[in-house]
């Protein structure tokens, strides 16, 4: 199911709750009214004190938490971009050898890049445990410039960059496998969805729904909830929902359209 539709679904499943509530809530009032004298009811002074205060204590934590998350988002797509950056280094310095050795270079990494977008980034979009097929990649990579001595002073100068950039990729998909996963634990989910039916919920305590423009009111707040949950939901997972096909792989897309044709 697609991202925007299940924000479409949220949002509209929010107002609809809030108003179906709103409006029974002031047909019963209405039923309770019938033969009485009319009054004006009157929300207490520490009633709307103590909503004030608690929504503004739910919008810190929900402001929080949209931080950490952006945060988890960020160092992961940065983490991506360091490894693809290094892989493309590679690809470059390399040019200065033999054009069977370039071959064999870019054979591994573009072997290496679809593997990850294919097989790894699937794994870490649900959490899991990364197999070693792709340390075992990189390791090729490593011996497949190792091995070979270089034969003049252009390849030697080459030579080691090369072998530091194999590390950083290594290095990169290290930290790429211990950030996957979802940012926020269970604890602060269930303070954020309390938060939210709370915070909602006091909507009701206002006395709400007596005309057109407090029932729009209460809707687009209840739907502001919604995006904002969405929001974090989202970004809760560094890597994506849509596995290759997020922006945090979009480095890998850039820099080798041949080994990731297709996503």
């Amino acid at each position: 199911m697609s991202e925007w539709l299940i924000l479409s679904i949220a949002m509209v499943a929010a107002c609809a709750v809030v108003l179906a509530v709103t409006l029974l809530s002031q047909r019963r009032r209405a039923a309770r009214a019938e033969g009485a004298e009319p009054h004006q009811a009157q929300t207490p002074e520490v009633l709307e004190y103590m909503t004030m205060m608690i929504g503004v204590i739910y919008a810190i934590v929900l402001g929080l938490a949209i931080a950490g998350v952006w945060e988890a988002r960020s160092a992961a797509q940065d983490d991506v971009r360091r490894e693809a950056q290094a892989l493309h280094e590679i690809t470059q310095r390399a040019e200065v050898y033999p054009r069977a050795v370039q071959e064999t270079l870019r054979e591994d990494i573009e072997s290496y890049v679809s593997y990850v977008l294919r097989e790894e980034w699937p794994r870490m979009v649900k959490g899991e445990v990364l197999p070693s097929r792709g340390a075992e990649l990189i390791d090729k990579l490593r011996e497949d410039i190792a091995e070979r001595a270089p034969a003049d002073d252009l390849e030697a100068q080459a030579y080691q960059p090369m072998l530091e950039r194999v590390a950083i990729t290594d290095d990169a998909r290290n930290e790429r496998a211990q950030n996957a996963g979802a940012t926020l634990p269970a604890v602060v989910w269930f303070g954020l969805i309390i938060g939210a039916l709370i915070t909602v919920g006091l909507i009701f305590t206002m006395r709400l729904g007596r005309s057109t423009r407090e029932l729009v009111v209460a809707g687009l707040f209840s739907a502001l909830i919604a995006f904002l949950l969405f929001l974090v939901w989202d970004f809760d997972a560094p890597f994506g929902r849509a596995g290759a096909g997020t922006d945090t792989a979009e480095a890998f897309r850039q820099l080798f359209p041949g080994a990731t044709h297709g996503l």
